[in-house]
């Protein structure tokens, strides 16, 4: 069954009753022709809502004087400051909404109220995002569908129509420049390129319907709620006090929070660090961020020297692969390493970097035997066919001489 005909299937209720705003408007033109022509789309209308629904009125009638009386309930243009309550309507009632979809959650309109945009909006801030502003007006599709502009490969650009306004954001005094640095961040790789749904995006660390922008004390719980081991290491280093005492966000101090870029160890030491920030040059703290720098460097590079001389072993057609298969737990050390960083303890980086690299220089001699055992059965075989060349030889200079023989020569 197509997917069309399923639609028409599920809408076609709707379809039958009778509505005189949607004929009506269907045959207008321009800007009051717009809603009836996309209306079809909403998913609203596929569970049956119509436009009487919102602003009221008796679509029943074909007379423009009752369709639209007031006396019928009819409310026109919803103004900007009525939009919040009028979604709440049906979306904080539990027994309608439950109807249609059982797990939906009734609680939109509360969380707005206690979020930035609501606050505007409860103080009669016209200009506050309410509901239509991310959502949609008349083509309100579900979060799923990947052309609602609240769908998680789309959120970023629909909160950048607003952010990224420079005249918009001017009464707010806010910055513009947040999905500018965003699309340079790891996150963004995430959910562009590689179009993962579930990678962070704004409503991951601000929330949605309750939108706020995380307090400097909360920071590393947010970006916990992602990275929980991360989070524990933080909170037991000895940055934490001290961040929070001077009022610090935690782990945005050193990754940024919009430009989260892919971490490496060059944030340590080098001219990327972040540690210069707090660490003056020769001091202790510098001296052990270079030092976790060295040995993440250092195991690095001998792990990728055990792989090359392993990978040439294997080419060779040496049995290699319990060396190889032990490399994945020098991979894991250094993955180790590099996470102790977040405790601000050399100790627990180096206890993690010499693991590996005790791992690393045992594969590494594996190779150097591997490699001196296919050299070994290289002479050995080169000594094999030199002797059987040369029996080979001297059986042909034999027989040649039987051949030259006189006659009756024993």
């Amino acid at each position: 069954m197509s997917r069309r005909l399923v639609w028409l299937l599920a809408a076609f209720p709707a379809l039958l009753a009778a509505d005189s705003c949607r004929d009506c408007h269907s045959a207008l033109e321009g800007p009051l022709a717009a809603p009836a022509a996309v209306f079809a789309r909403d998913v609203h209308a596929h569970r049956g809502f119509g436009c009487a629904d919102c602003h009221g009125g008796d679509p029943a009638q074909d007379d423009p004087a009752l369709s639209m009386s007031r006396a019928r309930g009819f409310l026109g243009k919803i103004g900007r400051l009525q939009v919040p309550r009028l979604c709440a309507r049906c979306h904080s009632d539990a027994r309608l909404i439950h109807k249609f979809r059982p797990q939906q959650r009734v609680d939109q309109f509360s969380q707005y109220l206690t979020s930035v945009h609501g606050k505007r909006w409860a103080a009669g801030d016209a200009a506050a995002a309410n509901c239509v502003d991310c959502h949609g007006v008349h083509e309100i599709r579900e979060v799923r569908d990947a052309e609602s502009p609240v769908h998680p490969l789309k959120l970023p650009a629909t909160c950048a129509r607003c952010h990224a306004d420079a005249a918009y954001m001017a009464r707010y005094k806010l910055p513009t420049n947040q999905f500018e640095q965003y699309r340079q961040s790891v996150h963004w790789e995430a959910l562009a390129r590689r179009r993962d749904p579930s990678a962070p995006s704004c409503a991951s660390c601000h929330g949605n319907h309750g939108a706020t922008p995380p307090q400097v004390a909360s920071v590393a719980a947010v970006c916990g709620a992602c990275h929980a081991l991360l989070e524990d290491l933080y909170r037991r280093s000895p940055h934490q006090p001290v961040f929070a005492k001077l009022n610090r966000g935690g782990c945005s101090v050193c990754h940024d929070h919009h430009k989260v870029t892919r971490p490496s160890v060059e944030l340590l030491a080098g001219p990327r660090s972040v540690c210069v920030q707090c660490h003056q040059p020769g001091s202790g703290g510098a001296a052990a961020a270079a030092e976790m720098a060295r040995l993440i460097r250092s195991l690095q590079s001998e792990l990728d020297r055990s792989d090359r001389i392993l990978e040439q072993a294997a080419r060779d057609g040496m049995e290699v692969s319990e060396a190889q298969a032990r490399q994945q737990e020098g991979r894991e050390a250094l993955v180790k390493a590099r996470v102790a960083v977040h405790t601000a303890r050399l100790a627990e980086v180096a206890a993690r970097a010499q693991e590996g690299l005790e791992i690393a220089a045992q594969t590494y001699r594996a190779g150097q035997e591997a490699l001196r055992e296919r050299d070994f059965r290289r002479w050995g075989l080169a000594a094999s066919l030199a002797a059987i060349a040369l029996t080979l030889a001297g059986l042909w200079l034999r027989i040649r001489a039987l051949e030259r023989a006189p006659a009756g020569w024993p």
